[in-house]
Formats: C-alpha cells, structure tokens, sequence
C-alpha cells in the first residue's frame, strides 16, 4: 500500500518509520530540509511538496502543528488525491477544525479520520502509541489497518471530531495531575519527606496516576521519567499549553465549567513564559519551588 505522510517531525518521522518496517510505500514531505534528512535515512522516498506525495496514494496521513494548517493542506490536496484515498489526520487540532477537515475529505469524495495520539516521542519510536479516532465505522475499519504498525492501542472513540475530544480531555487531565503530583512533591521536600518514601507510599495508594508511576516529576523514584535526563522533553511544556489551551476553548465552546483545567493552563503559561516551552512539561515543579529552571 502506498501512505502519503505529510509533518514529518518529531512525532512523524518515527511514525513513518515504522509504516516501512511494516512494508508499506511512504512517501513523505516536510517544509524542514533536516526532518527530510532524517526520513531519508528511515527508508522514506522524499516527496517535492504534499500534492507530489498524495499522487496515486492510497493513504493520506498528516501531523500537522494546528488546525489552520491542516484546513490549508487539506484543501490544497483533496482535489489531487486518489479517488477513494482515506484521510487520517493525527495532529492534536480543535475539534471544529477536526470537523471541518471532515467535511472538506467528504466534499471530494475522500472518507477521513481525526486520530490524535497519546505516547509522546518514545511511543513514536516504540510503534506503541494510543490513537484516538474519531469517524465513520467504515473509515476506522479502513484506517485501523494501517494504524496497527504505529500503535498499542486503538480506540474509535465516535463520529467526526471525537477523536480530538477524547485527545483534548484526556491531556486535560494528564496537566491537572502532573501539577499535583509535582506539588505533592515540593510540599514533601517542605516537610522533610525524601522523594523515595512520597513515591513508595503514594504509588500504592489512592494518590496513584500516571503522572507519579511513570512520569514522575523527582529524579530516582522512576528512571525513565524525563527528571532523570535534566527534563529533556519527551512531551515539551509548549505542547502542553497547546493542548490546555484547547481544552479551554473547547469547554468555553461547549459551556463546560473547567475550574483546574483552566489553572492549569494558567500555570503552564506562566512556565512556558518564563522561556521553559522547551522543557519536558513535568519540569512545573520547578516553577511551583520557585526555582529559576
């Protein structure tokens, strides 16, 4: 099968990847020479631009910054696309305009699905992301497929758009709970109570989330976890505030009442402010001590 995969970045490039090593055809563009660079090595054929790449592909896949950029790609290559090609576009965009690139796949004749994914860079690399998929039954029969090489898990999570809801929500969540976490943690220090023993005792009781047992925002209770590489950003803060901010436009949209989220994304633009935007997002602890990084 032959996959178009437009955004090669640093959720793309490994995405791409692993369609190869499943024997799929992939050709992908980028407006960046080095991510290009980088897609070549991975045994991608490099396109001239995304109407060059979307030329006789059966696939459509896009992972894109923002919802304007994917309106823009999607309506410049619909009408060159393939009759019957399926859409699936993976950036973490707002749900209108996850709805609206629907609407653009279905004017030309293209079934399509939103599927935003959770993982992060390590996932990307790993094939273990969890897609979120929002579409028509017969278009997540179709995609999932071709999804299966990416990820741990899929879920079709409803009709158009819903794939971004469930993104939207669940990093709502994962913000609110990594600010917990973190000043759990600086409350400990305040106190006296080392990182370990916090760890110990919260990790098995009711304190317990993914933001402690996997993610944890101390260095030495979990190794893997981003404080152990200086915050080197496996999920960057900036991304974080994307994502909360989308919440909030959601919920204002929707008339939801979301008191933490919204602190939440207060704080993390505080953060980003200061100039950590680059900085693992679990790096709020240091704000939340006062520290300057």
């Amino acid at each position: 099968m032959t996959i178009a995969f437009i955004g090669l970045g640093n959720m793309g490039n490994p995405m791409a990847a692993n369609l190869v090593k499943a024997g799929h055809a992939v050709n992908g563009f980028d407006l960046v020479p080095e991510n290009l660079n980088v897609a070549k090595e991975q045994g991608v054929t490099i396109m001239a631009n995304a109407l060059a790449a979307v030329k006789d592909a059966d696939v459509v896949i896009t992972m894109l910054p923002a919802g304007k950029h994917v309106l823009s790609v999607y309506e410049d290559i619909a009408l060159k696309a393939k009759k019957g090609a399926l859409f699936i576009d993976s950036s973490t965009i707002d749900v209108e305009s996850a709805r609206k690139a629907h609407a653009v796949a279905r004017k030309h004749g293209l079934s399509s699905i939103d599927a935003p994914v959770s993982g992060g860079t390590g996932g990307a690399a790993a094939g273990t992301l969890t897609f979120m998929a929002g579409g028509s039954d017969d278009a997540f029969a179709t995609a999932e497929p071709i999804l299966k090489p990416m990820a741990g898990r899929i879920v079709h999570c409803g009709g158009d758009g819903a794939g971004q809801a469930a993104k939207i929500c669940n990093n709502m969540i994962l913000g609110i709970s990594m600010i917990g976490v973190a000043e759990a943690f600086v409350l400990a220090e305040k106190l006296g109570l080392s990182h370990q023993a916090l760890f110990d005792v919260a990790s098995t009781s009711s304190g317990q989330c993914w933001s402690l047992t996997t993610y944890c925002p101390v260095p030495g209770p979990v190794p893997t976890s981003p404080a152990n590489r200086d915050y080197n950003p496996g999920f960057a803060a900036a991304l974080m505030l994307k994502d909360l901010k989308l919440s909030q436009e959601a919920a204002h949209g929707a008339g939801a009442v979301t008191p933490l989220g919204a602190e939440a994304a207060q704080l993390y633009a505080l953060f980003n402010a200061q100039g950590h935007g680059g900085v693992d997002f679990s790096g709020i602890i240091n704000f939340l001590r006062g520290n300057p990084a």
